[in-house]
């Protein structure tokens, strides 16, 4: 199957009641992982990559490596997937490399950290917006701001929970096709103080006044196992906590369908590198250990695909319903 627009493979979940994770690469091997996985469970994936992911690939290869895994995955729906864009010129990048999707975060000016007004996410939204609908390239949109920092330490830092009405009127202003909210989670490795916990019933005003696919960014869980892994073999990450996945399955029947996983990604690979080069000092091949990272990885994303889902979905999506 081609690429899609990620609209179209989210529609597909919202009317069926599940979720999809979008998940965050940086290089080849995370992008094998993702689709070893979808293969695995034959589930329609969202692959994002965001700003620094994209200065660090390098454009070029980027857009090779995504062509591979569609080449090597032809019954896997893939949309290929912008994560918070900030600027006009980045969106253009990616759209002339081929991406079915972008996120312009209007909720940031650009410099990616000061909280901006409702009248500058609308404008820069919508500018996304109506060039990117006419590439037929989906594009989400974001109301109110999460906590933590995103990549490159980029983000506020502070917590905005999205006003429903407010968010009505943002979709009704732009034209979104799916729209990231601010509902308590938050970015990064470090998201709560205390107790992990979603504004549900912020949740469920927002579902009854939009009609679109809602997003939910900063929902790694941080595994307690993970952390443990990471620090065992030398890593130093203490005071770490996400987001549970029931917490995250009780929000997809509240009405999320796109739910973005990128620090859980980050611990496995490095957990798993650490491991292996421990119990196994005489190996220098990168293919080992990058290998055995891989492994692990894909088989983290296949039991996040089964907790949204996901599983088995592949099978009957049909594009352009």
């Amino acid at each position: 199957m081609a690429l899609v627009p990620c609209k179209e493979i989210l529609n597909e979940a919202m009317k069926k009641g599940y979720g999809v994770g979008a998940y965050n690469v940086n290089n080849m091997e995370q992008i094998q992982a993702v689709m070893m996985a979808a293969k695995m469970t034959q589930s329609p994936v969202i692959i994002q990559a965001s700003r620094g992911a994209l200065k660090y690939f390098d454009l070029t290869y980027f857009k090779y490596l995504v062509k591979a895994a569609v080449i090597e995955n032809p019954d896997i729906p893939i949309a290929i997937h912008l994560d918070h864009g900030n600027s006009l010129e980045l969106i253009l990048k990616a759209l002339n490399i081929g991406f079915t999707s972008v996120m312009i975060d209007g909720s940031l000016m650009e410099d990616g950290k000061t909280v901006s007004t409702y009248e500058y996410n609308v404008k820069v939204t919508r500018s996304v917006v109506e060039y990117a609908h006419s590439l037929g390239v989906s594009v989400e949109g974001e109301i109110g701001t999460l906590g933590g920092l995103e990549d490159n330490n980029m983000g506020s830092g502070s917590i905005y929970i999205t006003d429903p009405q407010e968010a009505k009127n943002f979709v009704n202003d732009t034209n979104v096709d799916f729209l990231a909210i601010a509902i308590g989670t938050s970015h990064g490795a470090y998201k709560f103080k205390n107790v992990a916990n979603i504004d549900f019933n912020t949740l469920k005003k927002i579902r009854s006044l939009i009609d679109i696919p809602i997003v939910l960014h900063g929902a790694s869980s941080i595994s307690k196992d993970l952390i443990y892994e990471v620090n065992k073999y030398g890593g130093k990450v203490f005071g770490t906590s996400g987001m549970p996945i029931s917490l995250l399955q009780k929000a997809i029947k509240f009405g999320v369908s796109k739910i973005n996983i990128d620090t859980d990604g980050r611990l496995a690979v490095t957990a798993a590198i650490r491991k292996f080069l421990i119990e196994n000092p005489e190996k220098f091949d990168p293919r080992d250990y990058l290998g055995y990272a891989r492994t692990v990885l894909s088989d983290l994303i296949a039991s996040k695909m089964k907790a949204f889902g996901t599983l088995g979905h592949a099978n009957d999506y049909v594009v352009g319903k």
